[in-house]
């Protein structure tokens, strides 16, 4: 019987850690469980591997209870779960969807600036945003003449590296970022009146960033909190949300990434200090919400299919976006001890693969 291969695109450190089950954040096992479901069997490979018009490529399978590494013909369907950064990756990886798989998930990595502007133009998306408006000193000054809280953002970026705060504290600022000192990350806190921060400066001189209003985020016992949901299309083709998760700011921050120090919990967990919001209204809003902002965006970005989505709340339990990963970590649901979620990222991937080759196998 011929085996339905599926491809799936790892980073180099990734694939190299594959025979020492060194894969870092991703579990090849629950991939593996995934991919029975569907009657497919995972393969692991890198980009480094793959040409526009080879047959085979080398790539490691399970084989027992270790993986090896073989050449098997190129998968027809490859989901990408790499970082690629340069324009020759980026240009390969588009000869090799144009003339050998489909490859979903192909780029994900986009501009912050662009994704919130694919939104904007949503005029039901526009009242969940945050004002936004590019990097620039200028913008900085001009912006804090109407508001009182400012967030500047690198355009690209995860774990909320790199992201500064301006507040108004009476007649002053304060400006807030992150340094790091004998391999320790600190806050460091500089106020002022006129003049910008010579350090602010610099950065928007270094990289692009954008400035945001801060959005009214519902707290947690004092701290900010929003939710990393996971939505993905499954074997229907379709999207659905797989689930969703709370993460909390530590107390005196305002990141609530698990990166930086960001607890997570269950949403009803979270819901516990808003008894006048009902849980089950509410997770139906946001599920409504997150799946209006990914078909919008789908509109823009082709192959689109498995993305985490920060959403945030409201006191009211309106949702609000905060941004968009195209590669969702999946980790959090782990940390929240939501392991039926935690598969379904895995497999839900495996199902839409699926989907595509018997569709693939109909048009031949």
């Amino acid at each position: 019987m011929k085996v339905s291969y599926v491809g799936i695109l790892l980073n180099r450190s990734m694939y190299r850690g594959i025979p020492t089950g060194r894969t870092q954040t991703e579990v090849l096992a629950f991939y593996e469980e995934g991919a029975r479901l569907y009657g497919l069997k995972p393969c692991y490979i890198r980009l480094d591997d793959l040409h526009a018009h080879q047959v085979t490529v080398p790539a490691f399978i399970k084989k027992g209870n270790v993986y090896r590494r073989v050449h098997i013909p190129v998968p027809r369907i490859i989901h990408n779960r790499a970082l690629f950064f340069s324009t020759q990756e980026k240009e390969k990886l588009n000869r090799i969807a144009e003339t050998r798989s489909i490859v979903f998930n192909r780029w994900n990595r986009y501009s912050k600036l662009y994704i919130h502007s694919l939104l904007w133009a949503d005029s039901e998306i526009r009242p969940h945003l945050a004002y936004t408006v590019s990097g620039t000193a200028e913008n900085v000054r001009l912006m804090m003449k109407s508001y009182h809280t400012l967030f500047i953002k690198p355009n690209s970026g995860s774990i909320g590296a790199g992201i500064m705060r301006i507040t108004r504290v009476g007649n002053r600022w304060r400006f807030s970022y992150a340094v790091r000192e004998k391999g320790r990350k600190r806050w460091k806190n500089t106020l002022f009146t006129g003049a910008l921060p010579e350090h602010l400066l610099k950065k928007l001189s270094a990289r692009r960033f954008h400035i945001q209003e801060a959005l009214p985020l519902a707290t947690y016992r004092g701290n900010p909190f929003d939710l990393r949901v996971s939505v993905q299309k499954d074997v229907s083709g379709d999207w659905q949300v797989t689930g969703m998760v709370g993460k909390v700011a530590p107390a005196g921050r305002f990141l609530s990434n698990v990166g930086q120090g960001g607890k997570v919990y269950k949403l009803a967990h979270l819901l516990s200090e808003y008894p006048y919001l009902e849980e089950k209204i509410v997770e139906q809003d946001i599920r409504e919400f997150a799946l209006r902002v990914v078909r919008r965006l789908e509109e823009s970005i082709p192959g689109l299919a498995d993305v985490g989505l920060d959403i945030g709340l409201t006191t009211e339990g309106l949702p609000l976006f905060i941004e968009c990963n195209g590669r969702d970590q999946r980790y959090a649901f782990r940390n929240v001890h939501m392991l039926k979620e935690w598969k379904a990222t895995y497999a839900n991937p495996m199902g839409y693969a699926r989907y595509l080759l018997d569709k693939l196998k109909t048009n031949e």
